[in-house]
């Protein structure tokens, strides 16, 4: 029997909190699972600092990989079965890309990301094609087949249906993240009838359509993912934890680059802090190594960096308050001043995070960034643009949201010391 179509004894199933069950009938994506690259997913959190607000989000991108798997599994086994427009020889290369898609995730993902100007979908892909356990596996089906499912999740795959599967306004992704993030972190918003979004997805030629019957599950979708942004992804306490795990990184980034003698070795960073990082550095390093690190540097003879890690670990986060660059931008020069004065070194001490977030979009050429938009099949089979037909979607179509906070240590901050004192004025004028 080929590798491709060998299926188990016996179909193995993940007891799950959002899906109840994950379904494993492919030989294929058992082994893949056991790879130490995927199993490696176990030990990077889904929602970062997140947990640090909401004391339940220790969910692992392992759980939320193994949940996109088994909505694209639903929709090609059990929603396009029998379809004419539904391709089923690429069922193995979608099931794959939808299991694969976050495998590239490092440590704390975008806040890492950030710090080592690093792109974990290029990571994805790395592994993927790489001397990896993952490769060797994906090779047993031919030798293309690593550059099938890596071309999906580059969003290069011919077959564009596929790709939206994957990566589309309305995808297994973002179904799964939304419910499994809502679940862990205790709030309401996530959630909506996913069941009734599979029952009227229509596979088209290089898209996935929406039966028009279930526009009102999609605006619940929607603003399911509005609110999850604004109350659980983007929330200012998670964004503070984020801001120093950032500048604590960033700091020993400094140090290392001005020859700084760390007491221990931190020969985890050396290909991070150098800017030639190597796929097995890379593989090797997780959220438990960074947490390690953290500890030792509470005793480092660096100011900053004792001060920032300590703060970490012990949840010892900073304030924050609004502001608008674009008019505060005077305040800030004044404020960056007061703070060197006072020796407290704005670059770790005095820090803007913005967030930002674009709910739904509709096809707008030549702009950057374009959304394919989400197609509503009518009754005659035409299809129909969604916030066309949607007057919830059209209200908040193309509105970017956009939010500034100033983060400072209110903890440093003496009323008793002069200079203190008018930093604190400005900040709360």
């Amino acid at each position: 029997m080929e590798y491709a179509t060998q299926k188990l004894a016996e179909e193995k199933v993940f007891k799950d909190p959002v899906h109840r069950y994950i379904h494993v009938q492919d030989q294929l994506i058992w082994d893949l699972i056991a790879t130490k690259e995927f199993q490696r997913l176990r030990r990077i959190k889904q929602l970062g600092t997140t947990y640090l607000v909401f004391h339940g989000a220790e969910h692992s991108r392992f759980s939320h990989s193994l949940g996109v798997y088994e909505i694209v599994r639903r929709m090609v086994d059990d929603v396009f079965v029998n379809r004419p427009e539904w391709d089923k020889s690429e069922r193995l290369v979608a099931l794959c890309a939808g299991l694969l898609h976050d495998l590239g995730h490092g440590p704390f993902s975008h806040a890492f990301e950030h710090v080592f100007d690093l792109d974990h979908e290029q990571f994805t892909r790395r592994i993927i094609l790489g001397n990896t356990e993952v490769n060797e596996v994906l090779s047993r089906v031919s030798d293309q087949f690593p550059q099938k499912v890596s071309e999906v999740i580059a969003k290069t795959y011919p077959n564009k249906q596929v790709v939206s599967l994957i990566s589309s306004q309305i995808d297994a992704d973002r179904m799964d993240y939304l419910q499994r993030d809502a679940y862990f972190t205790g709030v309401s918003y996530g959630h909506f009838d996913m069941e009734r979004i599979l029952r009227v997805m229509r596979p088209q030629p290089d898209q996935i359509v929406i039966k028009s019957t279930g526009m009102h599950a999609i605006e619940d979708y929607i603003m399911s993912r509005y609110q999850m942004y604004w109350q659980v992804y983007f929330h200012p306490v998670s964004r503070s934890a984020e801001v120093i795990l950032k500048k604590t990184l960033e700091r020993a980034k400094f140090l290392y680059k001005d020859g700084y003698d760390f007491k221990i070795s931190i020969d985890h960073f050396t290909s991070f802090f150098e800017g030639n990082v190597k796929l097995a550095d890379y593989i090797a390093l997780d959220e438990s190594i960074i947490m390690a690190y953290f500890q030792f540097w509470t005793k480092e003879e660096d100011a900053i960096l004792r001060d920032l890690s300590t703060r970490f670990l012990n949840r010892k986060l900073f304030k924050f308050t609004d502001v608008d660059p674009a008019k505060d931008w005077e305040k800030l020069v004044q404020l960056e001043k007061l703070f060197d004065e006072a020796g407290l070194d704005p670059n770790y001490y005095l820090v803007m995070d913005s967030s930002s977030d674009l709910p739904y979009d509709f096809y707008r050429p030549g702009e950057e960034g374009e959304r394919v938009p989400i197609y509503l099949q009518l009754p005659n089979k035409d299809l129909s643009e969604l916030s066309r037909s949607s007057d919830i979607v059209d209200a908040i179509s193309g509105k970017r949201r956009t939010d500034h906070k100033l983060y400072y240590p209110k903890d440093l901050l003496d009323v008793n010391n002069p200079i203190h004192e008018k930093i604190i004025a400005i900040l709360n004028a």
